[in-house]
């Protein structure tokens, strides 16, 4: 029997990373000692009073369905949150996700239909693509390479892009992969593309809370962007909760309504416990995360100066745990030699569509950080 599958899957292609991940479990298998750079979530534990709260949960039953949208406490957790923020969200203009992955998929799938366009900044995340094919979305991109992977020089370049058939816009600030955090002009470039083209935009903000030194904007603040916007965080990053698979989305009450039957269709809803965990998680852990923010900090720093004792230029990262590190042009060969030759892991830009760059994850030890980049010296990779 042949299967004959959708064109929805078929048009998305694997990630790029796949081939360097089955190389480094080889390798690992093989006995060999990788330092991994290319994780995408943080080396620390989830704070212990989250996963106390998760098992006080448990132990009190919270174990069933939940109202789809989430429990009522951590919707009016997340709104406080979103306050503090300068967003004004209530109860139900909120969705609890698991995972903010499945409040982007429900998102663009309420939103985009076949041949919508869809607007992102390069780098981007790497789901973005595969959520907008999907869809049945098509893609115009900004590539924000040679501005240092800043917004404000490359307005032009998405004044270009965005026109009147743009349906929505991806804005990921704090970014993966480069950690740039977008400047309010930038935002108000955005916000005045938005509204002249009448665009809705998603405003990732899974990083927010990861931040050295500046304190990102909320999209939706801006005048004109409360209606049109729709914000995205989980619990992942910050929080250290990747594997707990919580997240949200707040937005205007028709988009809530109408994703809210993709969301009980599919998921139904987020785990219960997890839910009362993540409320723990917004009231009572600022110590753990400024603690793991600090540290971070100092990682990007070391990671900075080293590559520069090397001769390497890299654009600063403002946040998240990442930076692009200008390498060879087939930056896929480049990654599959550091990791065959000197044994370091690394993203390939071209999975973020841009070529020419590895992503750095500093969501290591220092020792293992100043191991790798020795290593990719070494090996003639720097």
């Amino acid at each position: 029997m042949t299967m004959e599958f959708t064109d929805r899957l078929t048009r998305v292609e694997p990630s790029a990373t796949l081939a360097i991940s089955a190389l480094a479990t080889e390798l690992e298998n093989d006995g060999e000692d990788v330092v991994d750079l290319s994780v995408g979530e943080p080396d620390f534990p989830t704070p212990e009073n989250v996963v106390e709260a998760g098992k006080d949960a448990m132990d009190a039953g919270h174990t069933g369905y939940t109202t789809s949208a989430g429990i009522l406490e951590l919707r009016e957790a997340i709104s406080e949150k979103l306050a503090e923020d300068g967003l004004d969200h209530g109860t139900d203009e909120i969705i609890v996700t698991p995972g903010a992955k499945q409040a982007l998929y429900e998102i663009v799938q309420a939103l985009i239909a076949e041949g919508d366009e869809v607007v992102l900044l390069d780098p981007a995340w790497v789901s973005y693509e595969a959520m907008v094919k999907m869809a049945g979305g098509s893609l115009s991109r900004v590539d924000l390479s040679e501005h240092e992977f800043q917004l404000d020089p490359a307005l032009e370049d998405l004044e270009a892009a965005v026109s009147d058939d743009t349906e929505l816009l991806i804005v990921n600030s704090p970014s993966n992969p480069t950690g740039a955090v977008y400047s309010d002009e930038a935002l108000k470039g955005v916000r005045d593309l938005a509204v002249e083209h009448d665009v809705t935009v998603i405003s990732d903000e899974i990083y927010k809370e990861i931040t050295y030194g500046v304190e990102p904007t909320s999209l939706g603040t801006l005048e004109g962007m409360a209606d049109r916007t729709v914000t995205v965080n989980g619990f992942s990053k910050a929080y250290s909760m990747t594997g707990w698979r919580l997240g949200y989305f707040a937005g205007p009450e028709e988009l809530i309504d109408q994703a809210g039957k993709l969301h009980s269709h599919s998921v139904s809803s987020a785990v219960n416990f997890v839910q009362h965990a993540g409320i723990e998680a917004l009231e009572n852990t600022d110590e753990a995360v400024d603690d793991m923010v600090a540290a971070f900090a100092e990682r990007r720093d070391l990671v900075v100066d080293l590559l520069e004792g090397h001769g390497v230029d890299v654009a600063v990262p403002k946040g998240a745990f990442y930076m692009m590190l200008p390498v060879a042009e087939d930056d896929q060969a480049w990654c599959e030699g550091a990791l065959e030759d000197a044994h370091v892991a690394t993203v390939p830009g071209s999975a973020f569509g841009t070529p020419g760059y590895a992503r750095i994850s500093y969501a290591a030890s220092e020792q293992r950080l100043q191991e790798g980049i020795e290593r990719l010296a070494d090996e003639d990779y720097l």
